[in-house]
């Protein structure tokens, strides 16, 4: 886990800046992603069939999810987690880890304040979410200043995201994405909606010189040509992506050892069977034939 105090290494996140970003958020009026993660995590918890008594959410966003469950213990998700060490049932982290400095020790602290066969529930942005926005930023940033910086937060895909999952030691790993898709009349005003969001550009290596005049304007004439909505509108990606991980315990399934089948595949299928460097082995005859 990253040493929340060390500067030797550069940052990914200017903390304060998201901090403030996230503090002027009106998810009231830009909540639509948090009410999609919500609804699938629901759904999730419905298909689980089972009932936690100790559950606990870290989100950045507190006054939205405080009432997702009866009970819950909500903390920031700050890089050390308000979280004690195996005391809850369930822990959903929801709407902050695309963020994180550091997500493997945002995991590993999830993991550790997780009971015995506890379950971890994550709901964030994934790889797909702005790559329109990405494009057109970087071809009128290298048009109007004659280089590149970065502007979209890099968001990890769902291949990278689902292996975290075994790495922090949780088991039964399963990630899968929802991508949602919005128009909007123009680039500025899904620069509103991100504002409004609290998910604007908080990367600790953006720019913080004004840019050109020319730039925006630039951008969303690119934008407009590039990936048209129909009727005058943009088209913007949203990717949710949620994990699901349960910490280890005796009595859930688990796999069998290589060369353990008590059966072949062949004989189920009453096919044959081939092996590239041998000659083909026919299937037993099943009961009754010869």
């Amino acid at each position: 886990m990253t040493d929340p105090h060390d500067t030797s290494r550069p940052r990914l996140t200017d903390r304060q800046a998201l901090d403030r970003h996230r503090a002027r958020a009106r998810l009231d009026t830009a909540g639509f992603l948090h009410d999609e993660a919500r609804a699938e995590l629901q759904e999730r918890l419905l298909d689980v069939n089972r009932s936690f008594t100790t559950p606990a959410i870290v989100t950045p966003f507190p006054t939205r999810w405080a009432d997702f469950l009866p009970d819950a213990v909500v903390v920031p998700d700050a890089e050390v987690l308000a979280l004690e060490e195996g005391a809850h049932d369930l822990v959903c982290h929801v709407m902050g880890l695309h963020w994180a400095e550091d997500p493997v020790g945002q995991l590993v602290q999830c993991r550790r304040a997780l009971q015995p066969d506890g379950l971890l529930l994550v709901a964030m942005l994934g790889g797909e979410t702005l790559h329109e926005l990405r494009t057109v930023l970087a071809q009128a940033e290298a048009e109007v200043m004659g280089g590149l910086s970065p502007r979209v937060a890099p968001m990890g895909e769902i291949r990278d995201l689902g292996g975290l999952l075994g790495r922090v030691g949780l088991s039964l790993p399963v990630a899968d994405r929802l991508p949602h898709r919005v128009s909007y009349p123009s680039m500025f005003t899904l620069i509103r909606d991100l504002r409004d969001m609290g998910e604007t550009n908080a990367l600790a290596a953006r720019h913080k010189a004004p840019p050109p005049r020319a730039y925006f304007p630039r951008a969303a004439q690119i934008y407009a040509e590039s990936f048209p909505a129909g009727a005058g509108r943009i088209t913007a990606t949203f990717e949710l992506v949620f994990l699901t991980g349960w910490s280890p315990h005796e009595s859930q399934q688990k796999p069998l050892r290589p060369g353990s089948a008590a059966a072949r595949l062949a004989e189920a299928l009453d096919t044959t069977e081939f092996d590239e460097t041998a000659r083909p082995v026919p299937a037993p005859p099943k009961r009754g034939q010869e």
